[in-house]
């Protein structure tokens, strides 16, 4: 079942940024789409749902930027 699951993200600050961060998320077979936005400091994960939103937040922190899952997820 898909899933979608959104995330604030604080650090980025170009499009460098936001594709890197978009990159990594993409490597992981449990996600089938990432969108992210520097301008807006925010991320949209659509997964297989195999995958946790805390899990996700690991992910991200590991590019070198903190996330926090927003209360919209």
């Amino acid at each position: 079942m898909t899933e979608t699951l959104k995330f604030q993200i604080e650090g980025m600050t170009c499009g460098g940024c936001s594709g890197r961060v978009k990159s990594v998320l993409e490597l992981n077979l449990n996600v089938e789409l990432a969108e992210i936005s520097h301008e807006e400091n925010t991320g949209i994960v659509k997964t297989n749902g195999q995958i946790t939103a805390e899990e996700l937040v690991k992910v991200i922190e590991q590019t070198g930027y903190s996330a926090a899952i927003s209360p919209s997820s």
